[in-house]
């Protein structure tokens, strides 16, 4: 008798939990709580599909054609492809290799393990390079902030090389950091030779690895960014001119960086920002200098002419309050961490649908940043794109009674 007596009052306690009303989410999205549903039931609309190699892939009719072996169109907030093709395809980024190297300089400037002020020593090796240069003297010390313009703007080579030597001794030590760092960017399909982009064997990117980096160097080094969009810098009375066209015929580009060689082709990394909408374009293999510039205008234009970028969700903010079991405590707040963006076709989005589908038990030791579900986004029924809905708050383990306890509420609710 008592044991049943036992039994009935943790199963009102279990009701009284599934009771209690979620954290209100935000409007206009109107998210849905389905706690009790299956993970991937709903509509049965499947996740897009990652581009594939040779066919072009937009979020709406219109994508334009562009002179290009390889290219994607990303929405620099949302991080959503809107148009790509062979975005994975292993190519030669000639000096769009330089993004990695400026990217190593940015953070070793933030640590203050270089200044800007530096005097650095130009080697035999770095004054020898051929190619695009700043002309710099043999055995000069230069200031580490021309050097910095001259590779940015100018794409010297040989500031490349002096640079690499001043922060790892050599530019094969300096080589290896950057590989290092392609993977902690999560840049699976890149490997470097060199820090300038000079070709060599095994010496490659995609697309889609450039447009990781890219985001990374624009979001991390806000200030340092500025210098892309620079048009021109004197050094030893020799003005040059940045390659980047795009800065001159469309005031919204401000960044980022061309290459070119003969086995590459020709290849622009361009930037653009219009009210709060910023996307990012990597052209790789086109035929010459103006068809790469025309044809990275046409696709940033398509962009911004076809999409518009809205952020849903504040990170941190808790969108609802999900049941855990055995913890320390009955619920956890749970949303996204980062700010959570969706590009989407113009005048669509208030069709757009949320829905938060939980995992069906959740049991604790819970860490902030642990998957509790997902965010399933969808227009008209078509998934447009699935988050994970993350822990916001750490809960421990319970005591041994709320273990027990739990573990009987569990049962009736299964």
């Amino acid at each position: 008798m008592l044991l049943r007596i036992l039994l009935v009052g943790l199963l009102l306690s279990s009701l009284a939990y599934a009771e209690t009303k979620p954290v209100k989410t935000p409007a206009p999205t109107a998210v849905e709580s389905s706690e009790d549903m299956p993970a991937g039931a709903g509509s049965g609309a499947k996740p897009m599909a990652p581009p594939k190699g040779g066919q072009v892939v937009a979020l709406a009719d219109g994508a334009p054609e562009v002179d290009s072996t390889s290219f994607v169109l990303v929405d620099f907030q949302s991080g959503e492809e809107l148009a790509a093709l062979n975005p994975g395809e292993r190519v030669e980024p000639a000096s769009i290799t330089k993004l990695m190297t400026a990217y190593i300089l940015y953070r070793e400037l933030s640590k203050g393990t270089i200044k800007l002020d530096d005097e650095v020593l130009i080697s035999q090796h770095a004054w020898e390079m051929q190619g695009s240069r700043m002309f710099v003297e043999l055995g000069k010390k230069v200031q580490l902030e021309k050097l910095l313009r001259g590779l940015i703007i100018q794409s010297g080579n040989d500031a490349a090389v002096a640079l690499a030597e001043h922060v790892a001794g050599s530019e094969t030590a300096f080589v290896q950091r950057m590989n290092e760092t392609a993977k902690e960017l999560g840049m699976n399909n890149t490997q470097y030779q060199n820090v300038t982009g000079w070709p060599a064997p095994d010496h490659y990117t995609t697309a889609r690895d450039i447009v990781t980096l890219a985001r990374a160097l624009i979001t991390e080094f806000p200030d340092r960014y500025k210098l892309y969009s620079e048009k021109e810098f004197t050094y030893n009375n020799i003005k040059q001119h940045n390659r980047n066209k795009l800065l001159w015929r469309d005031p919204s580009v401000d960044g980022m960086k061309t290459g070119h060689t003969e086995s590459a082709g020709f290849c622009l990394v361009a930037s653009a920002k219009r009210d709060n909408m910023r996307l990012i374009s990597v052209l790789l293999g086109s035929t010459d200098e103006n068809s790469r510039t025309e044809s990275s205008q046409r696709l940033l234009e398509y962009g911004f002419r076809t999409f518009e970028t809205h952020k849903l969700y504040k990170g941190g903010d808790a969108l609802s309050a999900v049941r855990v079991w055995q913890g320390d405590k009955t619920k956890v707040a749970a949303g996204v961490i980062d700010d959570l963006y969706v590009s989407i076709g113009k005048g669509r989005y208030d069709q757009l649908k949320g829905v938060m589908q939980f995992d069906k038990a959740i049991d604790a030791p819970i860490r902030r940043g642990d998957v509790l579900g997902k965010i399933i986004l969808s227009d008209q029924g078509k998934v447009l794109k699935e988050v994970p809905l993350l822990a916001l708050e750490d809960i421990a383990e319970g005591g041994l009674w709320r273990r027990m306890s739990d573990s009987v509420q569990k049962f009736f609710a299964d």
